[in-house]
């Protein structure tokens, strides 16, 4: 089978596509034949291996050389015990463990995987297990008249908070760059700023802050918070995250402000919520380019450089 494969982290020319023997399931596990595989930050964090937490399993090389954990496809063979899936069947699901979304076949265990929708396509549904999950628990106990901020709001699990939280009553501050203020004016933000010429900190207070690119000092994202209001990290550099651990925990205290790292839970029952919402039309998914698998470099880099309005996907077959 055709894959992209990397040995050492870095930019996006270390990926080359190979032909590798064909993968087979063991125990409660599915091999997939991939249709659609899309793109997220954790894609081009891996490749990279910066932050350093994207090096976990691998701090020298990675340890899985095809990359891609949302993956839509069809079921080509079961692994002994598996139960809720045979040949045939239509899946999807976010394989972050073991990765190999970037190749014509990829191994998943049953458990991370759900059936697809008839009424979404397989691109349709690759762009939701990751970013749907990020988005639905982040934007978590948002009501109505609430002042949500989402820092990094033009991307993938971006496009989908802004959606959730106004369809929650919340009013809703987009940030991200310049070219993708438009962009989230029509997934509906009531406002937006381009986190290069203003500091979204300094604006406030909001009730929710979902950030996905955490890089700012604990005391600047307090300072943004209504009383009682919630900060939530996802994604970010290392030492933004540690603080946020450390020193969020004891001024959330001090000031009835909480302030933490978001420890998203996988699996179906996080991100199907999402996709049923997708697929009753009451949520947009946006794509905003699809690439073929020799493009995977191009796709990640759209991503990885911050360009990406929406979701990027790989069409595999």
């Amino acid at each position: 089978m055709r894959a992209v494969v990397y040995d050492r982290y870095g930019p996006p020319d270390v990926l080359r596509i190979e032909s590798l023997p064909m993968p087979s399931p063991a125990a409660g596990q599915v091999l997939v034949r991939v249709a659609a595989t899309s793109v997220n930050l954790s894609d081009w964090e891996t490749l990279r291996g910066t932050p350093l937490y994207s090096r976990i399993g691998g701090l020298r090389a990675p340890a899985r050389r095809t990359l891609g954990s949302d993956i839509a496809g069809w079921v080509d063979a079961v692994g002994s015990g598996v139960t809720r899936f045979r040949p045939g069947d239509e899946v999807y699901g976010d394989n972050l463990a073991l990765k190999g979304g970037f190749a014509e076949y990829a191994i998943a265990p049953e458990s991370v995987l759900a059936t697809k929708p008839s009424g979404l396509t397989f691109v349709e549904a690759s762009t939701i297990p990751q970013a749907g999950a990020i988005a639905w628990q982040g934007t978590d106990g948002t009501e109505a008249g609430h002042r949500v901020l989402v820092n990094g709001a033009g991307g993938g699990s971006g496009s989908f908070a802004i959606q959730l939280a106004k369809r929650l009553g919340a009013h809703v501050t987009g940030v991200d760059n310049a070219g993708k203020l438009d962009f989230m004016r029509s997934l509906g933000a009531d406002e937006v700023i381009d986190y290069r010429s203003e500091d979204f900190t300094r604006r406030g207070p909001y009730d929710l802050i979902l950030d996905l690119v955490a890089h700012r000092s604990v005391f600047a994202y307090r300072r943004a918070l209504a009383r009682g209001g919630r900060y939530r990290c996802v994604g970010g550099s290392v030492s933004a995250l540690l603080r946020v651990l450390t020193l969020g925990s004891l001024t959330g205290l001090l000031t009835r402000r909480r302030l933490s790292v978001l420890a998203v839970k996988e699996g179906p029952a996080h991100f199907e919520p999402v996709t049923e919402r997708c697929a009753a039309g009451d949520l947009k998914i946006h794509i905003d380019h699809t690439f073929t698998l020799d493009e995977v470099p191009a796709a990640l880099a759209r991503v990885g450089e911050g360009h990406a309005l929406g979701k990027v996907v790989v069409s595999v077959s």
